[in-house]
């Protein structure tokens, strides 16, 4: 039997929503005991069950209010005399549901491992981001350097774009050594999924990188939800500063995220 909890985890790092819902009480003769779970997932499919029958569909259907709303709801059933179980048997008591939603991972992916990225990283874990480091240098890229980063690549940053996990609920955070490379991983970042995307550098280094980048064909429309500069301004100047900016912006983007999607 496929395991729940390992599909919660591929769930979240798919980017994807889902919902998890769990016998918290339970009195009399129900037909699944305390603890019992089922997860829905955001194309309606379940693993796992509660019950079966019309208590099941009822219990599906918070469910998928749950995934739209991402916010958790506590559900109270009265089965007695009802003949809706899976084998046609007859209830005599009562439950309680808790369905929580499972929310993605955020991931931020730093694309260059210098100073900046160095702060960026721990913000961002300090809070409950995963964080992810691409450099080619192994001399910077490694767990040493980035003690709470979760992943590493040490190969081209660019190269690297296409074969990453990048979703809707990846934040880019590119700080290469130079505008070449920032280019490079920009042209690659605008054909994934990334709720967020952010380059390093000046407004003049951004009017040249996005010149380059239209004559390759990107649209202007694209170009525009490229944060650049990068994070909120602060008149940052060290990189603690600057990083600090950065992960404020991503956690308002990441913040009113969640808000359109409620409002959906």
């Amino acid at each position: 039997m496929e395991d729940i909890y390992k599909e919660i985890v591929r769930v979240r790092q798919q980017g994807d929503i889902g919902a998890l819902a769990t016998i918290i009480w339970v009195k009399g003769s129900t037909p699944r005991a305390e603890g019992s779970k089922m997860l829905v997932r955001s194309n309606g499919s379940i693993l796992g069950s509660i019950g079966g029958g019309c208590m099941e569909a009822d219990i599906w259907k918070a469910a998928m209010d749950v995934i739209k709303e991402k916010a958790p709801k506590v559900l109270d059933f009265d089965l007695t005399g009802r003949e809706d179980t899976p084998e046609g048997l007859i209830c005599g008591g009562t439950m309680q549901v808790f369905v929580e939603p499972i929310l993605p991972e955020p991931t931020v992916l730093l694309f260059g491992a210098g100073h900046i990225a160095f702060a960026v990283s721990k913000i961002a874990k300090m809070i409950g981001f995963r964080v992810v480091v691409i450099d080619d240098r192994p001399a910077y890229a490694n767990k040493e350097r980035f003690p709470g980063a979760d992943e590493f690549y040490v190969d081209d940053p660019a190269t690297m774009v296409p074969q990453l996990n990048i979703n809707k609920s990846s934040y880019l955070v590119i700080a290469c050594r130079g505008h070449l490379e920032d280019q490079r991983v920009l042209s690659e970042a605008l054909k994934t999924k990334a709720i967020y995307i952010g380059m390093l550098g000046s407004k003049k280094k951004g009017k040249t990188v996005f010149a380059n980048l239209k004559k390759e064909g990107i649209t202007q429309e694209a170009l525009d939800g490229v944060h650049n500069p990068i994070g909120l301004p602060i008149a940052a100047e060290t990189p603690e500063e600057i990083a600090i900016s950065i992960m404020a912006e991503i956690v308002k983007v990441w913040r009113d995220s969640n808000h359109d999607f409620r409002k959906n």
